[in-house]
């Protein structure tokens, strides 16, 4: 008698989903390279208006309050379409945002080349605005379903770095192609890049495998009745947005972010009216800044990493060094403007404007070591959107500053003093209110923290 085959043993989906993901090298560094041109791009669009201000502002003859206006006209959408694009990232792949992101860069670049006036130029701003306020952190999150929690500290950085190689390698090119073919031809090779990057994209940028857990799968019900096995946790979005955690990245995004705008808005002007250099020496100078953004960014981020493998804290590893970074920049901003000797002012300039840069990759991550990864994308919506809200202020407050001062050197004396300010308070808030393993705890165990903050998640559980 042939006895029946015993059945197959039931598969474990828990225990299939919580195998971990491989981690392919080749292509999560491929990804990387494609995510940082993405990010080149993204800030010599930013920046191409302030290396143009001086020449667009001769021929169309317009004020300091007029051309504030202009560049502020950038983030009218900037942080309305960062929040909203964030909340769409748990629907659309990471693929399809960033492809139409480029292909709308490329679009926003037509009105000021087919009509050059003060309307089209605001048009053309404010498209870009709503095209690229999602850009850092949506280019980010997609980057994170490519790496580990444990290795994003040299990628995030690598990220970031884009707006310093922007700044390091387009600003000398854009301002050739001003000084040599008119402002006109900078915003032409401008749109023609971000065409060519976004078909790149769209046939080499598929979704990495960390993170795919935002899309939980349906399970059947076990044998016997009983609730199915539940999906990834969700927290409430009050809870997580009200972590300190969170406010203090925000704060350390917000006084970098304000040093940023002022950089890109009017540095190209104050160093060519005030300090009487020549378009390429200004591009000389700022490309030194952003060498020094280059440096921080390629050494304190990877270094974050190392002190937590090592067993170090968040809170040291990543939120101090942000924190300390803003507050830094924040003491240069005040003191260079009274400054006499040349060589100590451009010291004290370069570290003002490219000191904070390492707030922009730490503040990711910070803000990912308490939120769980289906709902990453979204928490980085709002965190940019607040945090990069200074785009909307600093330009048009500074464009007034120096409008109504008795002179313009007076007025740019005034900017930096309130940068100063706004960098300062928010270098120490991040300082004090970054906690990952303490608001990891009081959130409760998920998934998605970094080592240090699941360690200490699990030791409540």
């Amino acid at each position: 008698m042939i006895e029946p085959a015993s059945p197959a043993p039931p598969v474990d989906d828990a225990a299939l989903s919580a195998r971990p993901p491989t981690f392919d090298r080749r292509r999560a560094w491929l990804i990387t390279a494609l995510i940082v041109a993405f990010m080149l791009i993204n800030h010599a669009d930013k920046a191409v208006l302030g290396l143009a201000a001086v020449p667009i502002m001769d021929e169309l003859g317009i004020s300091n309050s007029t051309y504030g206006m202009i560049s502020s006209s950038f983030a009218v959408l900037f942080s309305l379409s960062g929040l909203a694009v964030g909340f769409v990232s748990a629907r659309v792949s990471s693929r399809v945002l960033l492809f139409t992101m480029a292909v709308l860069w490329a679009v926003a670049q037509l009105p000021a080349l087919i009509v050059a006036s003060v309307p089209a130029l605001v048009a053309g701003r404010v498209l870009l605005g709503a095209a690229e306020g999602p850009a850092a952190s949506m280019s980010m999150h997609a980057l994170y379903k490519w790496f580990p929690a444990d290795r994003r500290g040299l990628p995030s950085a690598l990220q970031i770095s884009g707006a310093a190689l922007a700044m390091l390698v387009a600003a000398p090119v854009v301002t050739w192609l001003i000084t040599a073919f008119g402002w006109r031809s900078a915003f032409v090779v401008l749109a023609v890049t971000s065409t060519v990057w976004s078909l790149v994209w769209w046939r080499l940028g598929h979704d990495g495998p960390y993170g795919q857990e935002a899309a939980p799968r349906a399970k059947a019900l076990p044998a016997g009745g009983g609730r199915a096995p539940t999906g990834p946790e969700r927290l409430p979005y009050r809870r997580l947005l009200l972590s300190g955690t969170v406010i203090g990245s925000v704060a350390a995004a917000f006084g970098a972010s304000w040093a940023l705008a002022l950089s890109h808005a009017w540095l190209p002007v104050y160093l060519r009216t005030q300090q009487g250099m020549s378009p390429g020496g200004a591009a000389t100078l700022i490309s030194g800044i952003s060498a020094l953004s280059l440096v921080l960014l390629l050494s304190v981020p990877p270094m974050a990493d190392r002190l937590r493998r090592r067993g170090a804290s968040d809170r040291w590893a990543s939120a101090a060094p942000q924190g300390v970074a803003v507050a830094v920049a924040g003491l240069a901003m005040a003191a260079f403007p009274f400054v006499d000797q040349p060589s100590a002012r451009v010291g004290l300039l370069v570290v003002a404007f490219g000191g904070h840069a390492v707030a922009f990759p730490m503040h990711y991550m910070t803000t990912s070591a308490v939120v769980p990864p289906i709902q990453r994308g979204a928490v980085f919506g709002i965190v940019a959107a607040a945090g990069t809200l200074p785009s909307l202020i600093a330009p048009y407050l500074t464009g007034h500053l120096l409008d109504s001062a008795a002179s313009p050197g007076a007025g740019y004396t005034h900017a930096f003093l309130l940068s100063a300010a706004v960098m300062l308070v928010c270098g120490l808030a991040a300082l004090v209110l970054i906690r990952p393993e303490r608001d990891a705890r009081r959130l409760g165990p998920h998934r998605g923290a970094g080592p240090a903050s699941r360690a200490a998640a699990g030791a409540t559980a």
